[in-house]
């Protein structure tokens, strides 16, 4: 795990609970220790913990009756009880009741440390459940960026950078630019790989959902909360989480989140105990987010915060050279068990040249249409969607407007230097006299 786990050892003898809680710190583990089972109910109303060892024989609540008022906490806590050679009936009541397993006292560290382990890989295959059935997004495939111009280049570079480290990023980039897809590569290039990789778009739930989402909470926490849920940070604890359209977030949830970088603790909606995660944060947004700050929309703390490494996204028409690589890219993914599609030049033209305001999720579902639609082998100019027609045949009266303007100056300009006289400007200009008199009927120009 990528933190000390949080122990909690409840015996009522103190010499033996003392001999303990320095054997278990001396093994790695953030040791609590109480002697009652009071005493564990409430650390376990003010703290979250991993594994709680549990002596069964203790006076006034015993190892059973605390175990029963854990469970009925709802916690993702794992308990071992510890018991007496005379008790091993009370342990298996114990296992029945939920307590993750046994030992008998003395017990032989040894013994206790493996047993520990095995809880706490349980605990965190349990997340890893809650993570699998949660994700936003399928990220099974290896995520590829496609281009090599300048501005992807740049990209890349502060990837391999930012990947490595632990900080915080903020990937600013039009939609559909690929925020998504870079934060995939960061973490899987990062000492996280191999942990939860998280995704939840802030602007897609309203804010009492999105504290749900990413807090959790515990039951009876507000209508319809009929049982304790884990939040995405703590899902994905030891692993990213991503925070999508981060600029959408309301102020409240912006100062709750503020807290959880600050601190590294959470708290579910609905409870007062703080749980620590160890979650690194990516977040993404379209927006301008050093004016949202100015526009008093997004806490300056939180935005200082975030703003630790910033990566710029360009807009699919600042790189326009991978235009062609990117269509060829999706024309082999989506004619796979289809047949080949090619697009005849003046359509690869036509497209390099559109802006694409969606950037490349435009591009793909282009493309994709495209595949589907078309008939013939070949796609044609006819074959691509109407706005994409039209905004070229705009450019191309823009362009005709703009040469027209250029050609009428030039034959003025020439005219005067001709004093007026037409069969000189003529020769001048390399054209016919006749020519001559239509281009300056068609720009109006009198004699």
């Amino acid at each position: 795990m990528s933190k000390k786990p949080n122990i909690l050892f409840t015996d009522d003898e103190k010499t033996f609970r003392n001999i303990m809680a320095k054997e278990l710190t001396r093994m790695g583990y953030n040791v609590t220790s109480c002697d009652s089972g009071a005493e564990t109910l409430k650390n376990m109303q003010e703290r979250d913990f991993d594994v709680v060892i549990l002596d069964m024989n203790m006076p006034t609540m015993n190892g059973i009756e605390t175990l029963k008022r854990l469970k009925e906490m709802e916690s993702t806590t794992e308990v071992i009880v510890l018991t007496g050679q005379g008790s091993i009936e009370s342990a298996v009541q114990a296992i029945k009741l939920g307590a993750y397993d046994y030992l008998t006292k003395p017990c032989q560290l040894a013994e206790l440390n493996a047993l520990l382990q095995r809880a706490l890989e349980k605990r965190q295959l349990n997340r890893e459940n809650v993570h699998l059935r949660r994700l936003v997004k399928d990220t099974c495939e290896t995520p590829v960026m496609i281009g090599s111009g300048i501005a992807m280049n740049a990209v890349y570079k502060m990837i391999d950078k930012a990947a490595p480290s632990d900080s915080i990023v903020l990937i600013q980039g039009e939609s559909g630019t690929g925020k998504e897809l870079v934060a995939q590569i960061i973490h899987q290039r990062s000492t996280r790989a191999d942990k939860p990789f998280v995704v939840i778009n802030c602007a897609t739930l309203q804010e009492t959902l999105l504290e749900s989402e990413l807090f959790g909470h515990v039951k009876g926490a507000f209508t319809g909360a009929t049982e304790l849920r884990m939040g995405l940070f703590e899902v994905a604890d030891g692993g990213t989480l991503f925070l999508d359209e981060i600029g959408e977030l309301a102020i409240n949830t912006q100062a709750k989140l503020l807290r959880v970088v600050q601190s590294g603790e959470i708290r579910r909606v609905g409870d007062n105990k703080a749980i620590n995660v160890d979650t690194r944060i990516i977040a993404a947004t379209h927006r301008d987010l050093a004016g949202e700050v100015k526009n008093g929309k997004f806490r300056e703390d939180l935005y200082f915060r975030l703003n630790v490494i910033t990566l710029p996204l360009p807009p699919l028409r600042e790189r326009r050279e991978d235009i062609p690589v990117l269509i060829n890219h999706f024309l082999d993914n989506f004619c796979k068990n289809k047949r080949k599609k090619t697009l005849l030049p003046e359509v690869m033209t036509v497209m390099t040249q559109y802006n694409w305001p969606g950037n490349v999720r435009e591009l793909k579902n282009t493309i994709e249409r495209l595949v589907i639609m078309t008939e013939e082998d070949s796609v044609s100019i006819e074959d691509l969607p109407e706005n994409i027609r039209m905004a070229s045949s705009t450019a191309a009266e823009g362009m005709e407007a703009i040469l027209s303007g250029v050609e009428k100056k030039h034959i003025l300009k020439v005219l005067h230097e001709k004093q007026g006289n037409k069969t000189l400007a003529a020769e001048a200009l390399g054209i016919s006299l006749k020519t001559l008199y239509n281009k300056l009927k068609a720009y109006n120009i009198d004699s």
